[in-house]
C-alpha cells in the first residue's frame, strides 16, 4: 500500500499528552521508597482486588487484543467471543484450586509449588520454562504491536523499521519497569485500559458517523453479507453430522470444542502458571481477594473484547462493502492485518489518530513492564537465589533490576526474529500470538497438574514432561508438520495438507506432557513419607 501516514501536530499533541500523563503517574505511582524484593515483586500483598482485576485484564490483552481482535472480525465473525467460555470455566478453577494452594504455602512465585511437590530440581527447571515462553509470547506482542506503529512513524512495515520501533518500545518498557516495581505496574495499568478501550470505543464513533446507514441497516448487512456465512455468529459447534468425520476441522481455532478445551488449557496456563499474571493475584492480601481478582479479571475481558469486535465489522463494512459506503466508499481496501491503523491514519483527523497511536502504545510497550517484572522476579526468587543465597535483600532488588535489563533484551531480539517468523497466510495475528504461547504452556500444564491432582512424578519426569510438551507443540506447528510429514509413506500423503489450530496443538502436548510426568514416582522425604502426600 502506498504511504498510509498523515499524523498532523494534533495526533502528535494528543500523543506527547499521553506520554506526560503516564511519566507523571509514574512518577506518581513509584514515589514511595521500595525496600526490599517482596515489596518490588509483590507490592506487600496491598493491592485492591478490583485495580489487579483491571491489571489482568491489561496484561492478558496487550497489542495482540488491540491490533488482532479486529483483525478476526474483519476476516471473519465474532466466534473469537466464544473463547471466553474457556476463560470463565479455567477461572473458576483457578480461583477454587490454585490461588489457595499459592497462598497457602505463602510463594512469591507459582513454581514454588512443584519444589514442594518434586524438588528443587523441578522449581528451577519450570522456572526456566517459564522464562523461555515468556520470551516467547512477549516478544511476540512487542512485534504486533510494532506493526502499526511503525506503519505511524516510517509508512511502512519493511522489516528494518520495525527493528527500529521494536527497540524504541522495549526502550521505554524497560526505563518505566526499572524503578517502580509490580505496584506501579499495576496502576499504571488501570490507566492504560483506559486509554486503549476509549481509543477504540472513539474509532467506533468515528465509523459509525462515516457509514451512512442506520443501525439496523447495519446489523442486516453483517447478518446477511453478499458471500459467505453470518459476520455476527458467534458460536459454532465444529461439527456437522452430514460430513464424514462429523464434519470435524482441525484447522478451527475458534469453536465448541476448542473454546471447551484448548482455550480453558490456555487460560489456566496463562492465568495460573505464567508469573506475568500470577505475580498479581498474589499481590491481593489473601486467597480470597486473589480468587475474586482473577474471575474479575476474565469478566471485565468479555466487554473489552467486544469492543474491539465490534472495531472489526464496523472496518468491514467500510473497507469491504462498497454496496453499503457508495460514493463514500474508500479508493483501496485495507488488508485485514494492517485494516485499523490504516484508517486511524487515514481516515481520522484533528487528534483522533494520535488518539489511536496513544491507545496502541498503551496495550503495547507501556504493557511490556509485567513480563519484564514477572520475568526478573522469576529469575531472582526461582533461580538467583539459590545461586547467591543467603545475600542483603538490596543486593537481590539490584539484581531484580539488572534482570529487568537483561530480559529487555531477550524480548527484544525475539520480536525482531518474529519478522521473519510471522507469515499472514497462514496465522492470524491472534493465531499467531497464541499459538507462540503454547510451546511453554503444554509442559508447564503436565506439570501444574501432576502436582495438585496425583501422587505421581518425579523431578526428572516432570522435566522431561515439560521437554515432551514443547517438542510436541513444535512437531505440530505447520511449517514443522509439512516438512517431517513429507516423509511419510503415500498411502498416508493426505495428512500434508492437515492443517491443526493452535488449542488442538496445547490439548495434544498437553495430554503427552502430562502422561510423561506421571511417569516418575514421587519423591520420598527423610520420614519415609511422600512429598505428594502434603
Amino acid at each position: 500500500m502506498a504511504d498510509t501516514t498523515r499524523l498532523g501536530n494534533a495526533d502528535w499533541l494528543v500523543l506527547a499528552g499521553y506520554f506526560a500523563l503516564l511519566i507523571g503517574s509514574g512518577l506518581w505511582f513509584s514515589r514511595r521508597k521500595i525496600a526490599d524484593t517482596r515489596d518490588y515483586f509483590l507490592a506487600n500483598r496491598s493491592m485492591p482486588a478490583w485495580a489487579v482485576a483491571i491489571s489482568i485484564l491489561a496484561t492478558a490483552q496487550s497489542a495482540a487484543t488491540f491490533v488482532g481482535v479486529p483483525q478476526s472480525s474483519y476476516a471473519g465473525n465474532l466466534t473469537y467471543l466464544s473463547a471466553n467460555i474457556g476463560g470463565i470455566i479455567a477461572a473458576i478453577v483457578l480461583a477454587t484450586v490454585f490461588i489457595p494452594a499459592y497462598y497457602r504455602l505463602n510463594v512469591t512465585t507459582p513454581y514454588a509449588l512443584l519444589e514442594r511437590r518434586f524438588g528443587p530440581g523441578a522449581r528451577t527447571a519450570a522456572s526456566w520454562a517459564y522464562l523461555v515462553g515468556r520470551v516467547f509470547a512477549s516478544g511476540a506482542r512487542v512485534f504486533v504491536g510494532a506493526l502499526p506503529a511503525s506503519l505511524a512513524i516510517f509508512g511502512d512495515t519493511d522489516p528494518m523499521h520495525m527493528c527500529i520501533t521494536i527497540w524504541v518500545f522495549i526502550a521505554f518498557g524497560v526505563a518505566y519497569t526499572f524503578v517502580g516495581g509490580v505496584s506501579s505496574a499495576i496502576w499504571t495499568d488501570v490507566l492504560q485500559v483506559s486509554v486503549y478501550i476509549g481509543a477504540a470505543l472513539v474509532t467506533i464513533a468515528v465509523l459509525l458517523h462515516r457509514i451512512p446507514v442506520g443501525p439496523a441497516e447495519l446489523v442486516d448487512a453483517l447478518a446477511n453479507p453478499p458471500q459467505g456465512g453470518s459476520k455476527l455468529t458467534v458460536l459454532q459447534t465444529g461439527l456437522d453430522v452430514s460430513k464424514p468425520w462429523w464434519g470435524f476441522d482441525p484447522g478451527a481455532e475458534f469453536t465448541l470444542l476448542t473454546v471447551t478445551t484448548g482455550f480453558v488449557l490456555l487460560t489456566l496456563a496463562s492465568h495460573g502458571m505464567d508469573q506475568d499474571l500470577v505475580q498479581r493475584m498474589l499481590t491481593c492480601k489473601n486467597a480470597a481477594a486473589g480468587a475474586r481478582s482473577v474471575i474479575g479479571g476474565v469478566l471485565v475481558g468479555i466487554p473489552a473484547v467486544c469492543i474491539f469486535l465490534v472495531v472489526g465489522l464496523l472496518l468491514h463494512v467500510f473497507y469491504q462493502r462498497p454496496d453499503i459506503m457508495g460514493v463514500a466508499a474508500p479508493a483501496e481496501a485495507a488488508p485485514s492485518d494492517k485494516a485499523f491503523q490504516v484508517f486511524a491514519y487515514t481516515q481520522m483527523g484533528g487528534g483522533v489518530a494520535g488518539l489511536f497511536l496513544a491507545g496502541l502504545f498503551a496495550a503495547g510497550p507501556a504493557g511490556i513492564n509485567s513480563g519484564l517484572n514477572s520475568m526478573a522476579s522469576t529469575f531472582v526468587e526461582d533461580v538467583y537465589r539459590r545461586v547467591r543465597p543467603d545475600r542483603e535483600e538490596r543486593h537481590y532488588l539490584k539484581a531484580g533490576r539488572a534482570a529487568v535489563v537483561a530480559a529487555g533484551v531477550l524480548l527484544g531480539i525475539f520480536a525482531c526474529a518474529c519478522i521473519a517468523l510471522y507469515d499472514s497466510s497462514r496465522n492470524s495475528l491472534l493465531g499467531f500470538v497464541l499459538g507462540v504461547m503454547s510451546f511453554a504452556y503444554a509442559g508447564l500444564l503436565g506439570m501444574f497438574f501432576t502436582a495438585l491432582f496425583t501422587r505421581r512424578g518425579s523431578t526428572a519426569s516432570v522435566i522431561a514432561g515439560w521437554f515432551a510438551g514443547f517438542l510436541v507443540v513444535a512437531l505440530l506447528e505447520p511449517v514443522a508438520w509439512k516438512w517431517w510429514t513429507s516423509f511419510l509413506p503415500d498411502s498416508l500423503a493426505t495428512l500434508k495438507d492437515v492443517t491443526i489450530a493452535f488449542p488442538w496443538r496445547l490439548v495434544l502436548a498437553t495430554l503427552v506432557s502430562f502422561a510423561i510426568c506421571l511417569l516418575g514416582d514421587a519423591p520420598a522425604r527423610r520420614d519415609g513419607t511422600t512429598l505428594a502426600a502434603t
